[in-house]
């Protein structure tokens, strides 16, 4: 049964609190530097049962009177056409696409920073085309040995060089489309322009992971382990705070290893660092509102599993490395698991070893497992949606939800008029196939009334699924797992 063990509403209130406070202990102007995801932070939610995904866009908008936004991009990630592999766009792309979800909902950003910029084409362009769409640019350079010639950094022929980015809000949020953006340069840039202008402002870090107040090995750490485990970070006990405070605090060693640093950053520009930690530094409050503490570890330890499969998968789709796939094996045996503990993954092997076809098996929310085969009109992932929906309904298990004389001018449609191959529906096509039988028959409106309970459920397919139907499951918010082997033996494989 799936517990909720996170306060979301004790969340909000005290993230932006803390925020506010930490504000004030400056000259009214903080610069934020926001790692993660702002939007459909499925992560935290899947860790943290409980957590909203759009926890930070609504934190944020309690405070949008008072804060603005500024977007980084790096030159390098522009000319390469790096591209986000959750959202399949360029970065470029997602610039604009950010500046729009934020402005959609109310919040002020008009200014993007190029960083390491290096006389690009490409980033003259992009750059141009972003003005010529009334926004501010504001460009800024390398710095030879960043970030530890100190000198060199904290000068006029470092930090000066770059452009000072016109902010008007007490707190300025800067954000990126990914890591390696250069949002912390950034805010350190902004802070030695503030300084000899003579504005006291401050800076601070807001990642939701690792939670600083939770053991090391905590299920919800060693989750955050593996969810970067391509990037290998590695958590480890802030000995910087340990050592200023007496008290055991979690970082990660990214932060660690630059502290001294920065630490030397702060010092040479404001005269006095205000932090004596990594962990000072931070203004999470996440691991103060979890309220089950054993739900979210249970939680954590599925995230885990979940991890595993997807690096087997990225391995076998790009041939990629081994090393993260060690890594997170090495995680499961701290955690005291192995991926039995997705029940629904035995319930889909024996199916697919009993009908010789892929299966797919769905752990509903309350425990129940049900299974789909694969058939002649429908793949089984669609099938085990349309059995959860039966057993969520209460609905008998040999009742047609959908009629095959409707399945089959489908599938007619999908062959000989849009040019498919496989004629069985993907799940978004039953699931429009199901909407329409709902108008007339009370059974498919009813099955079509418990889409919402599916949320929270564990999935597994036998074989690697074509994105369309591992987005149905995204948008369903079923947590899918998938056996890193394809359907078929062909060399190449469409997504």
């Amino acid at each position: 049964m799936s517990k909720i063990g996170f306060d979301n509403d004790k969340y909000l209130k005290m993230q932006s609190e803390h925020i506010i406070e930490r504000i004030s202990g400056f000259d009214n102007k903080l610069y934020l530097e926001l790692g993660g995801k702002l939007f459909d932070d499925f992560h935290a939610s899947r860790v943290l049962p409980g957590f909203a995904p759009d926890s930070k866009i609504r934190m944020l908008m309690e405070m949008k009177d008072s804060a603005e936004i500024v977007i980084v991009i790096s030159a390098s990630d522009i000319e390469q056409s790096k591209v986000r592999g959750d959202l399949g766009i360029t970065y470029d792309q997602d610039v604009l696409r950010l500046i729009d979800a934020f402005r959609g909902i109310g919040l002020l950003v008009d200014s993007v920073v190029i960083s390491q910029y290096s006389g690009q084409a490409a980033v003259d362009t992009f750059k141009n085309n972003l003005q010529k769409l009334g926004l501010k640019v504001y460009i800024h350079y390398p710095i030879e040995g960043y970030p530890s010639n100190v000198p060199l950094i904290v000068s006029d022929e470092g930090f000066g060089k770059n452009e000072y980015i016109e902010t008007t809000r007490p707190l300025v949020i800067v954000t990126a489309p990914g890591p390696g953006s250069g949002k912390m340069a950034t805010c350190l840039s902004q802070l030695y322009h503030e300084y000899k202008r003579g504005i006291k402002a401050g800076y601070a870090k807001f990642e939701t992971f690792p939670v600083w107040n939770l053991p090391l090995n905590h299920p919800v750490n060693l989750a955050y382990e593996a969810a970067t485990a391509d990037l290998n970070d590695v958590n480890m006990i802030d000995p910087f705070h340990l050592e200023a405070y007496g008290k055991t605090t979690v970082n990660y060693n990214r932060d660690v290893e630059v502290f001294p640093v920065l630490n030397a950053i702060f010092e040479k520009i404001t005269g006095v660092s205000p932090y004596k930690s990594p962990t000072d530094m931070g203004v999470n409050m996440a691991g103060n509102c979890i309220f089950d503490d054993e739900a979210c570890r249970e939680a954590s330890k599925q995230e885990i599993v979940r991890r595993y499969y997807q690096a087997l998968v990225d391995r076998r789709i790009s041939n990629g490395k081994d090393a993260p796939i060690y890594k997170i094996e090495l995680l499961m045996k701290k955690a005291g698991i192995d991926p039995s503990i997705r029940q629904c993954i035995k319930a889909s092997m024996d199916l697919a070893a009993e009908t010789e076809q892929p299966a797919a098996a769905i752990e509903l929310p309350d425990g129940r497992i049900v299974t789909g085969k694969t058939s002649a009109l429908l793949g089984a992932s669609s099938a085990a949606m349309l059995n959860a929906l039966k057993a969520l309904g209460g609905i008998a298990d040999d009742l047609h939800l959908i009629s095959p004389t409707i399945i089959e001018p489908i599938q007619d449609l999908k062959i000989n008029h849009l040019g498919n191959h496989n004629p069985r529906l993907h799940m978004d096509e039953v699931l429009i196939a199901l909407s329409i039988c709902a108008v007339t028959d009370p059974t498919a409106e009813q099955a079509m009334k418990q889409i919402e309970k599916l949320k929270g459920s564990n999935a597994h397919s036998t074989v690697i699924l074509s994105q369309v139907d591992i987005n149905t499951y995204k948008k369903l918010g079923i947590h899918l797992t998938c056996e890193p082997k394809y359907q078929t033996k062909k060399l190449f494989h469409k997504k």
